[in-house]
C-alpha cells in the first residue's frame, strides 16, 4: 500500500507549552486513522501541522510524497479540510459555498458543477442546493463542510472532529459517508478518488470511543505524544483478561469496596456497571473476592464477570501511566 500521509517527529510549541512532541504517524491509502485524546491533548494542532495552518518547531511532514515546508502548494492541492467548526459562508446557499472553493482551487463551471451535483447527492443535499448555508442544520452544515472538502478530489481528508455537537443519527450518516467514500476511493470517481483509481486516506480527531473503533487504526494521544497506536483490536489486547464488570444496587458503594479489594488498579463506572481493571494474572482471584466479600454488606445482588476490554478501558489505562 502506499503512504499519503507520513509525518516523522512533528513537534510544536506555543511560548513555554510544548503542544506537540516528536509525533510521527503513517497513514496509508485507503485508511481511517483516528486520533484520540483528551482535551488540551494536541490534537487540533496536529491538524493544523498536517493541513500546513501552522508551520512545526521540528520534524517533517509529506503529503502524497510532498513535503508540506517545501513543497506547500502541491501538498494542500491533494488536501481536504473540515475544521471544528463551521468555517463557511453562512449568507451564501449550499451551491454558492461549493463554487466559491472550487473556483478558489482553479476549476472551471465545466469541472465543479457537475461533481458538485455528484457529490450534494452522495452527502443527501441535493434538495437543498439553493438554500443558504446558514439556515441549515448543524448536521447539514457538517455534510456541507465534506462537501466542499470532497469537490477537488483530494488523495487526503483531515477532520477534526467531524461530528461534535450533532445528533446520533447524523453521526451515524456522516459515517455512513466516510466508510462508503473510503470504499470508493480505489475506482475513478467524481466523487471519492482522482482519475486514474487514485485511492483516499482520512485522519480523523474524535473523542468518541465508539467513533475510534470504526476506524483501521486508532492513535492515542497524551500531552502532545502519541502513547499507543494500532488497530482498535490490537490495542484491546493490552488489557485482555483485566477488566472485570460489576453490576449491583449501590453503584457508589461498590466503587468505594471494590477499590479497597487486592490485585485492583483502577475503578471506573460505565453507566450502571463499574469495570474494575486488576493485575495481570489477578482476574480470578478478584471475582472470588467480590462474590465472597459483598454479602456482608448488604449488596444481595451483586453480579461480577470478566469482559472484552473496550477502548475506553485502554486509553484510561495509557494515560494513568503517563504513556
Amino acid at each position: 500500500m502506499t503512504a499519503l500521509i507520513e509525518a516523522t517527529h512533528l513537534r510544536k510549541t506555543f511560548g513555554t507549552t510544548v503542544a506537540v512532541e516528536d509525533l510521527s504517524l503513517h497513514v496509508e491509502e485507503g485508511e481511517i486513522y483516528g486520533l484520540v485524546a483528551s482535551d488540551g491533548a494536541g490534537k487540533t494542532t496536529t491538524i493544523r501541522l498536517l493541513v500546513g495552518a501552522l508551520k512545526s518547531d521540528g520534524g517533517e511532514a509529506t503529503i502524497c510524497g510532498y513535503s508540506l515546508a517545501r513543497q506547500t502548494e502541491q501538498a494542500r492541492a491533494r488536501l481536504g479540510y473540515l475544521s471544528q467548526r463551521f468555517s463557511l459562508y453562512e449568507d451564501l446557499t449550499v451551491l454558492e459555498n461549493i463554487r466559491f472553493f472550487a473556483e478558489l482551487r482553479g476549476l472551471s463551471q465545466q469541472e465543479w458543477y457537475p461533481r458538485c451535483m455528484d457529490i450534494l447527492e452522495f452527502v443527501g443535499l441535493a434538495g437543498f442546493k439553493d438554500r443558504r448555508a446558514g439556515q441549515l442544520s448543524g448536521g447539514m452544515k457538517q455534510k456541507l463542510g465534506l462537501a466542499s472538502a470532497l469537490v477537488t478530489r483530494p488523495r487526503v481528508l483531515l477532520l477534526d472532529e467531524p461530528t461534535t455537537g450533532v445528533d446520533p443519527v447524523t453521526r451515524q450518516d456522516f459515517w455512513q459517508l466516510l466508510i462508503r467514500l473510503v470504499s470508493l476511493s480505489p475506482h475513478p470517481s467524481s466523487i471519492g478518488g482522482r482519475e486514474g483509481g487514485e485511492g483516499v486516506s482520512v485522519i480523523l480527531t474524535t473523542p468518541y470511543m465508539d467513533e475510534a473503533s470504526r476506524c483501521q487504526r486508532v492513535g492515542f494521544m497524551r500531552m502532545g505524544k502519541l502513547i499507543a497506536e494500532g488497530s482498535p483490536s490490537e490495542l484491546r489486547l493490552s488489557l485482555n483478561g483485566r477488566i472485570i464488570e460489576v453490576r449491583g444496587q449501590s453503584p457508589i458503594t461498590l466503587r468505594t469496596l471494590v477499590g479497597k479489594l487486592a490485585g485492583v488498579e483502577d475503578v471506573r463506572a460505565f453507566g450502571d456497571k463499574l469495570h474494575l481493571r486488576v493485575e495481570a494474572g489477578k482476574a480470578n482471584a478478584v471475582l472470588a473476592a467480590v462474590r465472597k466479600s459483598f454479602p456482608d454488606h448488604g449488596e444481595a445482588h451483586v453480579e461480577a464477570r470478566t469482559v472484552l476490554p473496550t477502548l475506553e478501558d485502554v486509553f484510561i489505562s495509557l494515560t494513568e501511566q503517563g504513556g
